[in-house]
């Protein structure tokens, strides 16, 4: 018996490194954004991220909304614009605007991309000089939703995940 817990606690504190090693640790929070690193089996992962300030309509239950600039140096992938509704997508409907300019995503399941390098170093280009970003999106069914994100502190998170993977 005395074996068999010792066992357990062995395999629980093994268990709680390996969940530990891939959990995002935060580098820096900047007003409402903050920078992640995270260890994975490809390496070093590095971003910036923000949840909305404002969701709607309430009415529909989904996850977290998240957006998301991500450094993969080992997969030499850099300034990756990422986001999230929180829903299934319904297939090339995200839009994500601020004052006359939009930009369009394309998106699989509840993850949505822009579509090229250069699209993300514009958008990014976008993001550091904008107060707010609203991102507009249908769900699988069809309803619409919109998220509003605040840009304070994008700038700074964004500099901390891109210096952190360098």
């Amino acid at each position: 018996m005395l074996i068999k817990k010792i066992f357990t606690l062995i395999f629980l504190i093994l268990f709680s490194f390996s969940v530990s090693a891939n959990t995002p640790r935060s580098t820096g929070k900047y007003k409402n954004w903050e920078s992640f690193t995270v260890e994975t089996d490809k390496g070093k992962i590095c971003f910036a991220q923000t949840v909305p300030t404002k969701r709607a309509p309430a009415s529909i239950k989904r996850e977290k909304s998240k957006l998301f600039v991500t450094f993969r140096p080992s997969e030499d992938i850099k300034d990756e614009v990422s986001l999230t509704s929180g829903h299934d997508y319904k297939s090339s409907t995200v839009t994500a605007s601020s004052g006359k300019k939009r930009y369009s995503f394309f998106s699989q399941k509840n993850f949505a991309w822009l579509l090229d390098d250069q699209e993300e170093k514009n958008f990014i280009k976008l993001m550091k000089r904008a107060t707010n970003l609203i991102v507009k999106a249908r769900t699988s069914k069809g309803a619409e939703t919109t998220d509003h994100y605040s840009m304070m502190g994008f700038t700074k998170a964004y500099n901390t995940a891109k210096k952190t993977c360098n």
